[in-house]
């Protein structure tokens, strides 16, 4: 049996709310992001798009590439109320589908053709979509997830296209390169100066001369590019998490050196959160006492993996929690309701420097460790972890 696999993905999500919301957008050249030439593009309008503007340019070039821009600042909250709402949709139609960004989902309709067509069923959900919330939706299906997702790029905007089964190879080789997912404008200039301009061509390399330039990605760019996906569809789990504790040896009752602790660890887990390209929308505290007390308090948040959008929200959490001013034994930080996605940072805030500040501040940690670069006061919490007369990390 073939397996049927939909990509659904929201059309220029943050620029379709901003549309809903003020609908003296729509067919206007729109950019979201921040409001200063200092700020960066976090999503664009497809009339933007005409003018060369693209998604993490500089606000000031895209203003100069397109004067008539109407720059609006973003809203997260807005936009994970919209995307949980169209989750909710999905998760009351399909058997299994996978989140993979806030704005992304796939889903396995394998099976389902004998009692229901498959693309009439994708069909008519895309329609229920953008009936309950108003919003664009386009969708590619096919019998796997990187030809689904390659033909919602083809279909939109507003659109959708069904690849048969065999046809794959055929539909995938006219495209650029670039349009294979996992590669980036890196690799595809590489192959460039190989003379690869479009799949077609990767395509009838041999996968040895692909793995010989490019390692494994060599292999995977290969199988995709021919078509060849077996990955399955991850059921989604909003009970996924990340989190990290300390147990102090000695109770303590020092607030100072409590609130750098949830600094330091919160910073810890959002670098974790964006090696692992996912965001979080509820960050939770958690307090042991020293007569073993346990009281945990949690705020759901907008989707977001920055440093200091968490710690501010930690750190209130804390203030919050720890009302009993007695000695504490265990402290906890936590993150869940986790989706894909690679936020780096808050792009309606932060300058072009902030966001190449925060991006070389995570190569160094990739490459030298987490903890070779880090906030100050997060030193101490680590100078105690390997200190085994301080304390000990649970």
């Amino acid at each position: 049996m073939h397996r049927s696999i939909v990509h659904m993905d929201l059309d220029s999500f943050f620029v379709s709310v901003s549309c809903l919301d003020y609908p003296k957008l729509k067919g206007k050249p729109v950019l979201i992001g921040g409001t200063s030439d200092r700020g960066v593009v976090a999503s664009c309008s497809y009339e933007a798009r005409a003018y060369g503007v693209h998604s993490a340019m500089p606000m000031k070039l895209a203003r100069r590439l397109c004067p008539d821009a109407i720059i609006v600042r973003g809203d997260y909250e807005r936009y994970s109320q919209l995307s949980e709402t169209v989750t909710d949709i999905i998760k009351e139609n399909v058997p299994i589908y996978e989140k993979s960004s806030i704005d992304e989902f796939y889903i396995d309709l394998s099976g389902m053709d004998r009692f229901f067509g498959c693309y009439k069923w994708a069909t008519e959900l895309r329609h229920r979509i953008t009936k309950e919330t108003g919003l664009p939706i386009s969708f590619g299906m096919s019998e796997n997830k990187t030809v689904s997702k390659v033909a919602t790029g083809e279909a939109k905007p507003n659109g959708q296209q069904k690849i048969d089964f065999g046809n794959e190879k055929t539909f995938l080789a006219p495209l650029p390169i670039r349009k294979i997912p996992m590669v980036g404008e890196k690799t595809a200039n590489l192959l460039r100066t190989m003379g690869v301009e479009k799949i077609e061509t990767v395509q009838k390399m041999p996968v040895e001369l692909m793995e010989n330039v490019l390692g494994e990605n060599g292999i995977a760019i290969w199988r995709k590019a021919n078509g060849i996906d077996n990955s399955p569809v991850e059921p989604y789990n909003e009970r996924k998490s990340l989190s990290t504790e300390e147990t102090f040896d000695q109770d303590t009752i020092d607030v100072n050196h409590l609130k750098s602790l949830i600094v330091a660890m919160t910073e810890k887990l959002a670098f974790q959160l964006r090696s692992e390209d996912k965001l979080t929308a509820c960050v939770t505290i958690k307090i042991r006492y020293s007569n073993f007390d346990t009281h945990t308090t949690q705020s759901r948040i907008p989707y977001t993996s920055n440093d200091q959008t968490l710690i501010d929200r930690a750190k209130e959490l804390f203030d919050k929690l720890f009302q009993r001013r007695m000695l504490i034994r265990l402290i906890g930080v936590r993150f869940s309701h986790l989706v894909g996605g690679g936020q780096q940072i808050n792009l309606f805030e932060d300058s072009e420097e902030m966001v190449k500040l925060y991006q070389a501040m995570d190569r160094m940690r990739k490459r030298y460790g987490e903890t070779s670069i880090q906030r100050a006061v997060g030193t101490e919490y680590e100078r105690r972890r390997f200190n085994p007369f301080n304390g000990r990390s649970s």
